[in-house]
């Protein structure tokens, strides 16, 4: 997730009316479970390996770090690998139904054709611990990380990297398919290949071509050997570029796709207003109106009808745990996207499932001074790593336990200008709350 892809698209580079009527307020009486979303909907959290692990192998990011001496440097993140069991655990307690979580290729493979059995062990483990708290995993391949002696062969630059890649994804699918995972193949592909561009002078056409038949042909071999499989490659969705941005990748992948999984962030920032304002100075400056998420939907809704629809991650970032310079909590901003995801659902949209990002703050790509974790850690001062509740910790604890909120939930934000969502939809077909 989050990288600041985000920041330059947002700053103009893609350029029942009951319980007192009052914004953002909630119902604490008990509720039924079904709601507008369904008995079946999936609520759930995500992380990444490399991002929250630590103790992280040689890989094309622990090099890209080493290269870039102004980012802050990975060290341990917030140590998921030795407290996953409490950091599950606290999972648990939110009442979720996933967990989704990233299975690094530099950690299981360390030289070619060379496994590691105590790496497919830890992993073993953390998918053990998700399935005993009543969780299903959802793991993800690629989230951007492959080990150093694949960079040595060039990246994806280097014509052999589908074979590579596919050689370790396979061992993968066959030793966890028996635990009934949901699949992410590559995580956001197109901010994937930004980075790799930057990065490794990768060509990004030949890349796309290449991480598109990576996706398609572990499609077909997961439904091999896990034919009932749920499958996606998650979109790092672009509020009023979306076609043209993930347009191409969506192209070559649409036939081997289970579900859309939408990753949602940050709404529309026009150029002209992107001219005239302070460049960011991180992600927590870049325009959130939670109402984009439902345009997100529509936009997919449109163009898969009927396909079930996912957003496999939201959230909202602060600078190291601050209060955001628009005022908007957490809290605040979590119960105004449920109340769009119900929108979107009443509205006939296929969506089966939500998961936050993240459970807990963790390395964002070059700095942990971006925070989006229920549970807060200050890598930076607290060398304990403490897991501190944000204010939304029981805020999705309620929303889980009613399946959502109440009907006659306002949202504490009205929806915006159009033209600063996700135009041209947002304005052609504007929303309203209530």
């Amino acid at each position: 997730m989050r990288t600041r892809f985000r920041c330059l698209v947002a700053s103009g580079l893609v350029a029942a009316a009951a319980l007192l009527l009052v914004p953002g307020a909630a119902s604490t009486a008990p509720e039924t479970r079904t709601g507008v979303l369904g008995e079946d909907f999936l609520w759930g959290v995500a992380a990444s390996g490399f991002q929250s692990e630590g103790q992280s192998p040689d890989s094309n990011w622990t090099r890209y770090i080493e290269a870039n001496p102004g980012w802050d440097r990975l060290g341990d993140s917030v140590d998921f690998r030795s407290r996953f069991r409490s950091d599950i655990a606290a999972a648990e307690n939110l009442g979720v139904r996933v967990f989704r979580i990233g299975v690094e290729w530099a950690r299981l493979e360390p030289q070619p054709g060379v496994w590691d059995p105590a790496a497919f062990a830890y992993y073993d483990d953390v998918v053990t611990a998700i399935v005993a708290a009543g969780m299903r995993p959802m793991l993800t391949l690629d989230h951007w990380v492959y080990p150093g002696w694949a960079a040595d062969r060039g990246g994806w630059r280097n014509p052999g990297m589908v074979s590579d890649w596919l050689t370790n994804m396979r061992k993968v699918v066959d030793h966890f398919a028996a635990r009934n995972p949901i699949w992410v193949t590559i995580n956001e592909p197109v901010a994937y290949i930004m980075h790799e561009v930057r990065q490794n002078g990768t060509d990004a056409d030949q890349m796309l071509d290449r991480v598109a038949q990576a996706h398609n042909s572990i499609y077909d071999y997961i439904h091999r050997v896990q034919p009932n499989a749920l499958v996606t490659s998650n979109v790092g969705y672009v509020a009023g570029a979306e076609s043209r941005v993930n347009g191409p990748l969506m192209d070559r992948i649409a036939d081997k796709l289970d579900f859309i999984g939408i990753d949602y962030y940050f709404a529309y920032e026009p150029p002209d207003l992107a001219a005239t304002t302070p460049a960011p100075s991180g992600m927590w400056d870049l325009p959130v109106r939670p109402e984009g998420i439902y345009f997100a939907l529509q936009h997919y809704s449109q163009r898969f009808p009927g396909k079930p629809l996912w957003i496999v991650e939201n959230g909202i970032p602060t600078e190291d745990g601050a209060p955001r310079p628009d005022a908007y909590t957490r809290s605040e901003h979590l119960r105004d996207t449920v109340y769009w995801l119900q929108r979107a659902k009443s509205d006939g949209m296929n969506l089966i499932g939500y998961n936050y990002w993240s459970l807990t703050d963790n390395y964002e790509w070059s700095s942990y001074t971006p925070r989006f974790g229920l549970y807060t850690v200050n890598v930076h001062a607290d060398p304990t790593l403490t897991r501190i509740p944000t204010d939304a910790v029981a805020t999705y604890r309620d929303i889980i336990a009613r399946n959502g909120l109440p009907a006659g939930y306002l949202p504490s934000r009205p929806p915006d200008d159009c033209r600063l969502v996700d135009p041209p939809a947002s304005c052609t077909a504007p929303v309203t709350a209530p």
